[in-house]
């Protein structure tokens, strides 16, 4: 446990000193979000990188406190591949296929690794089937909730937090330790990325996200008691996986495209309900908080009453989303979307 606290230390100092240059050597070389005037309100330049910051101090802190075993080189060779990714799609030089074709190269890497969903009742192409769906989800999933300062990442905190007790009550200290080297990295980000935010990880950081948390949970052991409690990955990653599916419903209704930039997401309508940015994140924070522990929940009790805790909450996220589709969000001027546009397209961002 010292070695376990002493990682998540080192990558949280490491992302507090790294994430100012990062921040200084986009500013040197123009890679900012910048005002128009229109959609983005932020008062001056926000510079990208934050996402190269965090990979780097990820990377740094399991280089010095832990052994890069085969799954473990597996989960940093597929996250590097999605950083660097994401990374040149900040530059609005990717297509969505070519975004598409990167991702499912780094979902390659976790299959050849070792590392996919293992459901035993299922055949083996359909276990690859699904992990080639989540991972690929997942990826994007935090992605799209990119949006609003401090969102994506603190949700990633959350989440990291859920899946690092799991995999302590597991003996697992290979995720453990990953784990534990993300949530570093990201509290030491969140000090700067915290409304107003003075620097945004970009798609290099919430697609490295989306593929650490996504990879942590094929590995992770969830049936020992009864096999309702493979839905606790689900709950834990419950907020992006519901804002994903809550976009993809409205633009479906809409008949607009999955990936086209528009006012749907979950933070933008509570944002046009009259609640600050602050306000929004920790609704979100509590939200993620609420179903992480619900999802621990579900593998500690009976399987009867762990089937009453998932329906009881997907109901309650059904009305929820119920709820978010009555607000009037117009035609979102004034509220920016950063992560919900197709590659190639300028980036938005909520501001306020």
């Amino acid at each position: 446990m010292i070695l376990l606290g002493f990682t998540l230390m080192l990558a949280f100092g490491l992302s507090l000193y790294g994430v100012p240059l990062a921040r200084r050597a986009a500013l040197k070389y123009g890679i900012v979000d910048s005002p128009d005037g229109r959609l983005k309100h932020q008062r001056e330049p926000v510079p990208y990188l934050g996402g190269l910051a965090i990979y780097l101090a990820f990377l740094i802190s399991l280089a010095f406190t832990f052994e890069f075993r085969q799954d473990v080189l597996g989960i940093v060779l597929a996250g590097t591949l999605v950083m660097m990714l994401g990374l040149v799609d900040d530059f609005g030089v990717l297509s969505p296929g070519t975004k598409l074709a990167g991702q499912l190269l780094a979902v390659f890497v976790l299959i050849k690794s070792g590392i996919r969903i293992e459901i035993a009742a299922l055949p083996d192409w359909l276990d690859v089937a699904l992990t080639v769906v989540w991972m690929v989800g997942i990826i994007n999933a935090f992605n799209l909730l990119d949006i609003m300062d401090g969102l994506s990442a603190g949700v990633g905190v959350i989440s990291a937090t859920f899946l690092c007790a799991i995999a302590l009550l597991n003996g697992d200290q290979t995720i453990a330790f990953l784990l534990a080297a993300l949530i570093g990295g990201l509290l030491g980000f969140l000090r700067y990325n915290w409304h107003p935010a003075t620097i945004y990880m970009g798609d290099a950081g919430a697609m490295f996200i989306g593929l650490m948390l996504g990879a942590s949970c094929m590995i992770g052991q969830y049936t020992g008691g009864h096999s309702v409690s493979l839905l606790t990955p689900l709950m834990i990653l419950g907020v992006p996986i519901f804002d994903t599916l809550f976009v993809m419903y409205i633009r479906f209704l809409r008949g607009l495209p999955i990936f086209l930039g528009s006012p749907d997401h979950m933070a933008i309508r509570l944002r046009h309900w009259g609640l600050s940015v602050p306000q929004v994140v920790g609704i979100s924070y509590g939200a993620a908080t609420v179903l992480g522990g619900i999802g621990l929940l579900v593998m500690a009790v009976p399987q009867d009453l762990a089937l009453f805790f998932s329906v009881l909450t997907l109901v309650s996220l059904g009305l929820a989303a119920y709820a978010l589709t009555r607000v009037n969000v117009g035609s979102g001027t004034g509220v920016g979307l950063q992560g919900a546009l197709p590659a190639g397209q300028p980036k938005r961002r909520a501001s306020g």
